[in-house]
């Protein structure tokens, strides 16, 4: 151990960046776990299990929010135990998850056979439940969780730069997933490229997070940004509290509730859009490949304000970068709510580019500024438990709202006006601390 520790302390250059980039890869080896990774799969899901899209919705909620209760009691683990060991048994169990998923309905088929259920629904159904909660809590929730802490912790006065060169990677990585996925499954069948995508997260994965992930740099006898004399520029926002809040504290804060539900906000919307996005692009006279085809435009429109905001962030008010993220938000809720070909698809990918520029940045940064880090795995945890409890709720309001309506301009609708109350409190989202 004291090997290690002089290792790393005695690394050619600050291991913040090893850090950095191994965090980046823990993020993005949760893509899996998140909607941009199952929506790919979500047809086939519906095909070969014979269940409705409203009912994989429901079971997609259920098991996602009952997932979002237990984020909080996983983010005090990792106050406890660390980003390696919590990163390292997430990677794991992601990787079992999908195993699961992939053999969902081998395990129906069986358990049917044994007990003599002929209702296909009553197996599926709960199976469903039972593989979604999993791989969200794992993937969606924990991995993510982890890796970005792990980030925060080795930096501070350069957070905001840190986070940007996360959220670009994770933006491209995120986005052309479904891609890479969709090849996967082109090249051998559903069912296979998960397989691939298990082994893949469970088993190289965790290995290499076990390798690489660190904790606090101050157990090597490091500080964050690998010097105490980085020079700050005048008017630059305090980086660190006095003191460091407790969760309870936290939650008793204004702020900390108007950034708490942007996020979850945005967490409901992009999932909804991203989990229905092949069937809202064929209500409106676009096909799947038009649908598909969004994310990556929108990733570049990302990086453009990840790369603004990560270096903003160091230097300005956060609350600023909060009222330019809703701004993006609302512009691409107006282009649901009137989507056809032509400008609304521009709207979206403009939107979802700015909103989710901004994502990554806010959610890693406005944490640890201004509550500190002592408690922070318990703190993002339960913003955590919100964001995955919003995607849970996102997907399946969504398709109620369509077969209620026959489409899905009113989640559109209902979504902006969501917004645009958050928009008008965020004015008075201030740093707790000043």
């Amino acid at each position: 151990m004291q090997k290690v520790k002089s290792t790393i302390s005695n690394f050619p250059f600050f291991y913040g960046y090893v850090i950095l980039f191994s965090g980046t890869i823990g993020v993005l080896m949760s893509s899996p776990g998140q909607t941009v990774g199952i929506s790919v799969f979500t047809d086939f899901l519906i095909d070969d299990l014979k269940i409705s899209r409203e009912n994989l919705s429901l079971a997609y909620l259920i098991g996602t929010l009952s997932s979002s209760f237990l984020l909080t009691y996983a983010g005090r683990f990792f106050d406890k135990f660390g980003a390696r060991v919590t990163s390292v048994l997430a990677g794991y169990f992601l990787g079992l998850a999908l195993l699961l998923i992939s053999e969902i309905g081998t395990v129906g088929s069986f358990i049917s056979s044994l007990f003599g259920i002929e209702n296909w629904f009553v197996v599926i159904f709960p199976l469903l439940i039972l593989a979604f909660f999993f791989v969200r809590f794992f993937g969606q929730g924990v991995l993510t969780m982890s890796s970005k802490n792990m980030v925060m912790m080795w930096f501070e006065k350069r957070r905001g730069m840190a986070s940007a060169f996360m959220g670009i990677a994770i933006s491209f990585g995120f986005s052309y997933s479904p891609v890479v996925f969709d090849h996967l499954i082109n090249f051998s069948d559903w069912q296979s490229a998960w397989k691939i995508i298990a082994l893949t997260v469970g088993i190289l994965f965790a290995l290499f997070a076990f390798i690489t992930f660190r904790d606090d740099p101050k157990q090597f006898g490091l500080v964050p940004d690998g010097s105490a004399k980085i020079k700050v520029k005048k008017g630059s926002p305090k980086y660190h509290p006095d003191k460091d809040f407790t969760l309870k504290e936290a939650r008793s804060t204004y702020s900390f509730w108007i950034f708490n539900l942007t996020l979850s906000l945005q967490g409901l919307y992009i999932t909804a859009l991203t989990f229905n996005i092949v069937d809202i692009f064929k209500d409106a006279g676009l096909n799947r490949e038009d649908a598909i085809l969004i994310f990556l435009p929108a990733a570049v429109i990302a990086v453009i304000f990840q790369i603004s905001s990560g270096y903003l962030a160091d230097i300005i008010k956060l609350k600023y970068l909060l009222l330019i993220k809703l701004t993006g938000m609302i512009i691409s809720m107006i282009g649901l709510s009137i989507l056809s070909p032509g400008l609304p698809v521009y709207l979206i990918i403009i939107g979802n580019g700015i909103a989710s520029g901004l994502f990554g940045v806010l959610s890693a940064v406005t944490w640890p500024r201004f509550y500190g880090t002592k408690y922070l795995g318990a703190i993002t945890g339960y913003n955590m438990s919100w964001i995955v409890a919003g995607s849970a709720l996102g997907p399946y309001m969504f398709s109620f709202i369509n077969d209620s309506f026959g489409n899905y301009e009113w989640a559109g609708i209902i979504s902006l006006c969501a917004a645009g109350i958050l928009f008008g409190l965020a004015f008075k989202a201030d740093n707790v601390n000043n």
